[in-house]
């Protein structure tokens, strides 16, 4: 039961869109890793919080009202699998792009519908998911195929 860009409750469909802090920032004592986004267009960088725990990763971005444009949530998985989120407690539309093991992008779930219980699902299994800002990836030319890498995966 992990994951984030709201919530992972694996294929079972977990909750994707929880909690911290209602402003949408980060708080005072959240670190922030650096993930790179390289589309044909450019490489954009986020600078996101990582849901690595269980209890992280069921909050989510749950109660967040705004989502920094170059901000969102890591949820990095243990073992590669079908991550499903929801958007249940989750004011804020969000990009939800589902990261293979490879670092390339399986699925994009564009603008998702606040509040909905509505499973969201990877479709393949995958890595890592990152939750981003509604619309930001179509605005930034992210496609499927893309390929991200962050600090964890860098070395």
């Amino acid at each position: 039961m992990k994951f984030r860009l709201c919530v992972v409750l694996l294929a079972l469909a977990a909750p994707a869109c929880q909690a911290g802090p209602i402003s949408g920032a980060a708080s005072a004592t959240t670190a922030l890793m650096k993930v790179e986004v390289h589309s044909a267009k450019s490489t954009h960088i986020f600078r996101v919080e990582v849901a690595r725990t269980e209890e992280e990763q069921s909050r989510g971005l749950m109660f967040r009202t705004h989502i920094p444009a170059d901000g969102g949530m890591l949820f990095p998985l243990s073992t590669p699998r079908v991550a499903s989120f929801w958007m249940k407690n989750c004011p804020a539309p969000q990009d939800m792009i589902f990261i293979r093991s490879d670092g390339s992008i399986a699925r994009i779930a564009a603008n998702t519908t606040p509040y909905s219980l509505e499973p969201v699902d990877s479709g393949e299994p995958v890595s890592a998911v990152l939750e981003i800002a509604g619309g930001r990836a179509a605005a930034l030319g992210i496609v499927e195929g893309d390929h991200i890498i962050w600090d964890d995966k860098a070395s």
